[in-house]
Protein backbone atom coordinates (compact mmCIF):
# COMPACT_ATOMS: atom_id res chain seq x y z
CA UNK A 1 0.00 0.00 0.00
CA UNK A 2 1.72 3.19 -0.75
CA UNK A 3 2.12 5.66 1.69
CA UNK A 4 -0.31 8.53 2.74
CA UNK A 5 -0.79 10.90 5.94
CA UNK A 6 -4.23 11.11 7.13
CA UNK A 7 -5.11 14.56 8.33
CA UNK A 8 -8.25 14.42 11.02
CA UNK A 9 -9.74 18.08 11.79
CA UNK A 10 -12.83 18.36 14.07
CA UNK A 11 -13.83 22.45 14.59
CA UNK A 12 -16.50 24.70 15.12
CA UNK A 13 -18.23 24.78 11.09
CA UNK A 14 -17.68 28.28 9.24
CA UNK A 15 -17.91 28.89 5.07
CA UNK A 16 -14.89 28.21 3.81
CA UNK A 17 -13.13 25.45 5.76
CA UNK A 18 -13.31 22.90 3.01
CA UNK A 19 -11.70 25.36 0.78
CA UNK A 20 -9.01 26.54 2.72
CA UNK A 21 -7.82 22.57 3.18
CA UNK A 22 -8.01 21.76 0.21
CA UNK A 23 -6.53 24.80 -1.51
CA UNK A 24 -3.40 24.42 1.11
CA UNK A 25 -3.32 20.44 -0.47
CA UNK A 26 -3.58 21.54 -4.33
CA UNK A 27 -1.39 24.58 -3.66
CA UNK A 28 1.56 21.84 -2.48
CA UNK A 29 0.56 19.53 -5.71
CA UNK A 30 -1.07 16.98 -2.83
CA UNK A 31 -3.20 14.00 -4.04
CA UNK A 32 -6.35 13.68 -1.78
CA UNK A 33 -7.31 9.86 -2.44
CA UNK A 34 -10.19 10.13 0.38
CA UNK A 35 -12.34 12.51 1.76
CA UNK A 36 -14.86 13.08 4.34
CA UNK A 37 -16.61 15.58 5.91
CA UNK A 38 -19.79 15.81 8.56
CA UNK A 39 -21.49 18.93 10.14
CA UNK A 40 -23.21 17.50 13.28
CA UNK A 41 -26.59 20.23 13.42
CA UNK A 42 -27.46 20.00 16.63
CA UNK A 43 -23.90 21.51 17.94
CA UNK A 44 -23.02 23.03 14.64
CA UNK A 45 -19.75 21.58 14.63
CA UNK A 46 -17.62 20.12 11.50
CA UNK A 47 -15.40 16.95 11.14
CA UNK A 48 -13.31 16.28 8.35
CA UNK A 49 -10.60 13.31 6.87
CA UNK A 50 -8.45 13.44 4.06
CA UNK A 51 -5.84 11.09 3.10
CA UNK A 52 -3.09 12.28 1.03
CA UNK A 53 -0.60 10.90 -1.29
CA UNK A 54 2.70 11.17 0.68
CA UNK A 55 4.59 11.24 -2.58
CA UNK A 56 2.71 14.11 -3.79
CA UNK A 57 3.77 16.79 -1.78
CA UNK A 58 7.22 18.27 -1.22
CA UNK A 59 7.62 17.98 2.62
CA UNK A 60 6.93 15.21 4.97
CA UNK A 61 4.89 15.39 7.93
CA UNK A 62 6.91 17.32 9.94
CA UNK A 63 6.79 20.13 7.17
CA UNK A 64 2.90 18.99 6.68
CA UNK A 65 2.21 20.38 10.32
CA UNK A 66 4.47 23.42 10.08
CA UNK A 67 2.68 24.46 6.75
CA UNK A 68 -0.78 23.78 8.36
CA UNK A 69 -0.49 25.17 11.47
CA UNK A 70 -1.66 28.96 10.76
CA UNK A 71 -4.84 27.35 9.12
CA UNK A 72 -5.73 25.54 11.91
CA UNK A 73 -5.20 28.70 14.25
CA UNK A 74 -7.54 30.14 12.01
CA UNK A 75 -10.44 28.01 12.25
CA UNK A 76 -9.79 26.97 15.73
CA UNK A 77 -9.27 23.32 14.64
CA UNK A 78 -8.60 20.70 17.29
CA UNK A 79 -6.69 18.33 14.72
CA UNK A 80 -3.83 15.81 14.33
CA UNK A 81 -1.55 14.32 11.16
CA UNK A 82 -0.51 10.60 11.07
CA UNK A 83 1.43 8.33 8.18
CA UNK A 84 -0.02 5.45 7.14
CA UNK A 85 3.93 4.17 7.21
CA UNK A 86 3.94 4.25 10.70
CA UNK A 87 2.11 1.44 12.56
CA UNK A 88 0.07 1.92 15.89
CA UNK A 89 1.51 -0.02 19.37
CA UNK A 90 -1.60 -1.79 20.15
CA UNK A 91 -1.62 -3.63 23.84
CA UNK A 92 -4.11 -6.49 24.12
CA UNK A 93 -5.38 -7.51 27.06
CA UNK A 94 -7.48 -10.45 28.18
CA UNK A 95 -8.62 -12.81 30.68
CA UNK A 96 -9.77 -16.45 30.23
CA UNK A 97 -11.86 -16.69 27.44
CA UNK A 98 -9.85 -16.60 23.79
CA UNK A 99 -11.89 -15.96 21.11
CA UNK A 100 -11.49 -11.76 20.89
CA UNK A 101 -8.05 -12.42 21.07
CA UNK A 102 -7.55 -15.22 19.10
CA UNK A 103 -9.38 -13.41 16.11
CA UNK A 104 -6.99 -10.25 16.58
CA UNK A 105 -4.25 -12.36 16.53
CA UNK A 106 -5.36 -13.78 13.69
CA UNK A 107 -5.67 -10.81 12.03
CA UNK A 108 -2.62 -9.26 12.79
CA UNK A 109 -1.00 -12.06 11.63
CA UNK A 110 -2.28 -12.23 8.29
CA UNK A 111 -1.57 -8.58 7.55
CA UNK A 112 -5.80 -8.20 7.64
CA UNK A 113 -5.02 -5.25 10.44
CA UNK A 114 -1.82 -3.61 10.32
CA UNK A 115 -0.53 -2.70 13.74
CA UNK A 116 2.10 -3.48 16.34
CA UNK A 117 1.70 -5.69 19.18
CA UNK A 118 4.27 -4.91 21.99
CA UNK A 119 2.47 -7.33 24.39
CA UNK A 120 -0.56 -8.79 25.92
CA UNK A 121 -1.64 -9.03 29.42
CA UNK A 122 -3.83 -10.37 31.40
CA UNK A 123 -4.41 -11.60 35.17
CA UNK A 124 -4.88 -15.00 34.36
CA UNK A 125 -2.27 -17.53 33.00
CA UNK A 126 -4.38 -19.36 30.90
CA UNK A 127 -4.01 -17.62 27.41
CA UNK A 128 0.18 -17.55 27.76
CA UNK A 129 0.99 -20.32 25.26
CA UNK A 130 -1.22 -19.32 22.69
CA UNK A 131 0.15 -15.59 22.89
CA UNK A 132 3.71 -16.72 22.97
CA UNK A 133 3.23 -18.76 19.95
CA UNK A 134 2.74 -15.94 17.97
CA UNK A 135 6.21 -14.52 19.48
CA UNK A 136 4.48 -12.18 20.85
CA UNK A 137 5.96 -10.96 24.92
CA UNK A 138 2.66 -12.50 27.50
CA UNK A 139 2.50 -10.50 31.16
CA UNK A 140 1.06 -11.97 33.75
CA UNK A 141 -0.51 -9.95 36.06
CA UNK A 142 -2.49 -11.23 38.71
CA UNK A 143 -5.41 -9.63 40.53
CA UNK A 144 -5.67 -9.74 44.87
CA UNK A 145 -9.24 -9.18 44.91
CA UNK A 146 -8.95 -7.25 48.05
CA UNK A 147 -6.63 -4.52 46.74
CA UNK A 148 -6.05 -4.70 42.91
CA UNK A 149 -4.05 -1.39 43.20
CA UNK A 150 -0.98 -2.98 42.91
CA UNK A 151 -2.30 -4.41 39.62
CA UNK A 152 -3.21 -1.60 37.55
CA UNK A 153 -0.27 0.10 39.49
CA UNK A 154 1.64 -2.89 37.08
CA UNK A 155 -0.92 -2.33 34.13
CA UNK A 156 -0.34 1.37 34.17
CA UNK A 157 3.50 0.86 34.02
CA UNK A 158 3.25 -1.92 30.97
CA UNK A 159 1.08 0.04 29.12
CA UNK A 160 3.73 3.31 29.51
CA UNK A 161 6.92 1.42 29.14
CA UNK A 162 6.28 0.01 26.05
CA UNK A 163 4.93 3.36 24.55
CA UNK A 164 1.20 2.36 23.81
CA UNK A 165 -0.64 4.22 21.17
CA UNK A 166 -4.10 2.42 22.07
CA UNK A 167 -5.29 -0.66 24.23
CA UNK A 168 -7.27 -3.26 23.59
CA UNK A 169 -9.78 -5.07 26.16
CA UNK A 170 -10.45 -8.57 24.63
CA UNK A 171 -12.79 -9.34 27.08
CA UNK A 172 -10.47 -8.75 30.24
CA UNK A 173 -13.16 -9.09 32.99
CA UNK A 174 -11.83 -6.34 35.14
CA UNK A 175 -12.93 -2.79 35.37
CA UNK A 176 -10.16 -0.30 34.90
CA UNK A 177 -9.84 2.61 37.82
CA UNK A 178 -10.95 6.12 36.73
CA UNK A 179 -7.72 7.26 36.74
CA UNK A 180 -6.63 4.85 34.36
CA UNK A 181 -9.18 5.74 32.09
CA UNK A 182 -8.24 9.02 31.73
CA UNK A 183 -4.90 8.96 31.17
CA UNK A 184 -6.03 7.33 27.97
CA UNK A 185 -9.12 9.07 26.70
CA UNK A 186 -10.49 7.70 23.17
CA UNK A 187 -7.67 5.01 23.49
CA UNK A 188 -8.99 2.20 25.82
CA UNK A 189 -10.98 0.14 23.32
CA UNK A 190 -13.14 -2.14 24.79
CA UNK A 191 -15.59 -4.78 23.80
CA UNK A 192 -19.32 -5.60 25.53
CA UNK A 193 -21.15 -8.34 25.28
CA UNK A 194 -24.34 -6.78 24.77
CA UNK A 195 -25.96 -4.17 22.44
CA UNK A 196 -25.19 -0.82 24.91
CA UNK A 197 -27.13 0.55 26.66
CA UNK A 198 -28.96 -2.48 27.60
CA UNK A 199 -28.26 -4.62 29.82
CA UNK A 200 -24.68 -3.33 31.10
CA UNK A 201 -22.36 -4.74 33.68
CA UNK A 202 -21.77 -9.04 33.97
CA UNK A 203 -23.90 -11.73 32.41
CA UNK A 204 -25.63 -9.62 29.40
CA UNK A 205 -27.06 -12.94 28.00
CA UNK A 206 -28.54 -14.26 31.35
CA UNK A 207 -30.21 -10.63 31.35
CA UNK A 208 -31.22 -11.02 27.71
CA UNK A 209 -32.27 -14.14 28.12
CA UNK A 210 -34.64 -13.42 30.75
CA UNK A 211 -36.15 -10.37 28.95
CA UNK A 212 -37.19 -13.16 26.18
CA UNK A 213 -35.57 -10.60 23.42
CA UNK A 214 -35.07 -11.32 19.93
CA UNK A 215 -31.98 -9.27 19.14
CA UNK A 216 -28.68 -9.52 20.86
CA UNK A 217 -25.91 -8.12 19.97
CA UNK A 218 -22.53 -6.71 20.70
CA UNK A 219 -21.46 -3.08 21.33
CA UNK A 220 -17.30 -2.17 20.79
CA UNK A 221 -16.49 1.10 22.24
CA UNK A 222 -14.26 3.43 24.11
CA UNK A 223 -13.57 3.58 28.07
CA UNK A 224 -14.48 5.91 30.00
CA UNK A 225 -14.20 6.16 34.22
CA UNK A 226 -18.35 5.42 33.80
CA UNK A 227 -18.78 1.66 33.36
CA UNK A 228 -19.83 0.65 29.56
CA UNK A 229 -20.70 4.01 28.91
CA UNK A 230 -18.21 5.53 26.85
CA UNK A 231 -18.65 6.59 23.44
CA UNK A 232 -19.61 3.94 20.86
CA UNK A 233 -17.84 2.87 17.82
CA UNK A 234 -19.53 0.29 16.53
CA UNK A 235 -22.38 -2.60 16.69
CA UNK A 236 -23.92 -5.34 15.10
CA UNK A 237 -26.68 -7.90 16.12
CA UNK A 238 -27.82 -11.07 15.47
CA UNK A 239 -31.73 -12.21 15.68
CA UNK A 240 -32.58 -14.88 18.51
CA UNK A 241 -35.85 -16.82 19.41
CA UNK A 242 -37.73 -18.82 22.01
CA UNK A 243 -35.82 -21.86 21.26
CA UNK A 244 -32.55 -19.93 21.99
CA UNK A 245 -30.82 -21.34 25.32
CA UNK A 246 -28.56 -18.92 27.28
CA UNK A 247 -25.82 -21.02 25.94
CA UNK A 248 -26.68 -20.69 22.37
CA UNK A 249 -26.77 -17.16 22.82
CA UNK A 250 -22.94 -17.05 24.41
CA UNK A 251 -22.00 -18.77 21.05
CA UNK A 252 -24.42 -16.81 18.95
CA UNK A 253 -22.98 -13.93 20.42
CA UNK A 254 -19.28 -14.77 20.54
CA UNK A 255 -19.36 -14.31 16.76
CA UNK A 256 -20.47 -11.04 17.22
CA UNK A 257 -18.43 -10.04 19.42
CA UNK A 258 -15.11 -10.54 17.77
CA UNK A 259 -16.36 -9.31 14.11
CA UNK A 260 -17.46 -5.48 15.84
CA UNK A 261 -14.20 -5.61 17.90
CA UNK A 262 -12.12 -6.18 14.73
CA UNK A 263 -14.10 -3.33 13.01
CA UNK A 264 -14.09 -1.07 15.41
CA UNK A 265 -10.28 -1.78 16.04
CA UNK A 266 -9.79 -1.15 12.36
CA UNK A 267 -12.04 2.10 12.35
CA UNK A 268 -9.47 3.08 15.08
CA UNK A 269 -5.88 2.25 13.79
CA UNK A 270 -7.41 3.95 10.61
CA UNK A 271 -8.28 7.29 11.83
CA UNK A 272 -11.66 7.44 10.66
CA UNK A 273 -13.27 7.85 14.79
CA UNK A 274 -13.99 11.30 15.58
CA UNK A 275 -15.14 11.55 19.42
CA UNK A 276 -17.00 14.52 20.02
CA UNK A 277 -18.38 14.78 23.79
CA UNK A 278 -19.99 11.24 24.50
CA UNK A 279 -20.41 10.78 20.51
CA UNK A 280 -18.72 9.33 17.98
CA UNK A 281 -18.59 10.22 13.99
CA UNK A 282 -16.89 7.24 11.80
CA UNK A 283 -16.26 8.08 8.35
CA UNK A 284 -16.16 3.99 7.71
Amino acid sequence: MERSYRLVISCPDQVGIVAAVSDFIANHQGWITEAHHYTDPASQWFFMRYVVRASSLPFGLVGFRQHFEPIAERFGMHWYLNDTGVNKRVVLMASKQEHCLSDLLYRWRSGELAFDIPCVLSNHQDLRDYVEWHGIPFHHLPVDPSDKGPHFAAVSETIKTVGADAVVLARYMQILPPDLCERYPSAIINIHHSFLPSFVGAKPYHQASARGVKLIGATCHYVTSELDAGPIIEQDVVRVNHHNTVEDMVRLGKDVEKTVLARGLRYHLEDRVLVHDNKTIVFA
